[in-house]
């Protein structure tokens, strides 16, 4: 078992819910953050270094000895996009990326110590871009538009650390089913007030994953040596938007029959709108091929257990 790892983004959504899984195993966190004081006081027990991941390498102190780095860090896509915005997305992956490969080089140089085994590397569904019913699984091309671009560019980078003799491990992930952020959070409200329901006609697929599915990805492919390369992180039966909503109506115990028009969501969000209104209908093939068992694969389920303490 890895007993040493470093995480980047570790003071996100996601990233919160992984360091209290390693620290529950026993595993010494070291953490790469911008506010390492904010870090430290927000995670407990772990070794907190800064790094400003678009402006400077990753440090090699906080890389050398480790087992494994799982790297999570990015600028949030659910945001308008402005040319500012979408800077800001962009470098917060591609040269975010290209600075901890810079880190992790330095990391293995005889005066530096041991580099890293695996790199676990965050990478999103919006990879493969609008797609209709067409299951795709990680052998499907990259897509067109914004955000498939900036995901094949992230991965580039990543797939980068192979050279370097590490196992390298993207992890495409969909919608992260947690209440307390994402995009869960956000469609709470709404149908607590009765004017939830479909987004843009509801027919686009949803490719979902419980973010204790996500975690215990992230676990399974730091210790299991078969993961490597692009995997799905989505559950094995993506949705319609439209079984999506009333499920959640259900879970919810709220009505779900008000559709949201796909104008409205242009008018309010611009270009990333499309996230929502086109969706694309990913499967986990990899997970299923080595074994994976999920501890949540069906949506009702799996938003009930989400919504469970709200």
């Amino acid at each position: 078992m890895a007993s040493r790892v470093t995480v980047t983004g570790a003071t996100g959504l996601i990233g919160q819910r992984l360091v209290g899984a390693l620290l529950e195993r026993g595993t010494e966190v070291t953490v790469l953050s911008r506010d390492p004081e904010r870090a430290s006081a927000t995670l407990g027990d772990v070794e907190a270094l800064a790094w400003r991941l678009t402006e400077e390498p990753a440090p090699a102190e906080a890389l050398a000895g480790r087992d494994g780095v799982i790297h999570l860090a990015g600028e949030p896509v659910a945001q308008r996009w402005s040319e500012r915005a979408r800077q800001a997305i962009r470098d917060s992956r591609v040269t975010g990326t290209r600075n901890l490969l810079a880190g992790l080089r330095k990391a293995g140089e005889p005066d530096a110590g041991r580099r890293p085994s695996t790199l676990i590397s965050s990478s999103a569904i919006g990879y493969y871009g609008a797609h209709g019913e067409e299951p795709l699984d990680e052998d499907a091309p990259a897509g067109s538009g914004f955000l498939a671009r900036v995901c094949s560019e992230w991965e580039t980078e990543a797939r980068r650390a192979s050279a370097l003799g590490m196992r390298v491990v993207q992890l495409r992930t969909g919608v992260v089913l947690d209440r307390r952020g994402g995009a869960l959070a956000q469609m709470i409200t709404p149908f607590r007030l009765g004017v939830g329901g479909p987004l843009a006609g509801g027919r686009q697929y949803v490719s979902w994953i419980h973010v204790d599915d996500l975690v215990a990805m992230m676990l399974a492919a730091l210790e299991d040596e078969r993961w490597s390369g692009p995997v799905n992180a989505t559950a094995p039966e993506p949705v319609s938007n439209r079984d999506f909503s009333r499920a959640l109506g259900a879970a919810l115990k709220r009505p779900s029959l008000l559709p949201v028009p796909g104008l409205a969501l242009r008018l309010l969000y611009g270009e990333m709108s499309e996230v929502v209104t086109s969706g694309a209908r990913v499967v986990p093939a990899k997970p299923l091929v080595l074994g994976y068992e999920f501890r949540h694969p069906e949506v009702q389920e799996a938003l009930r257990s989400a919504l469970a303490d709200e």
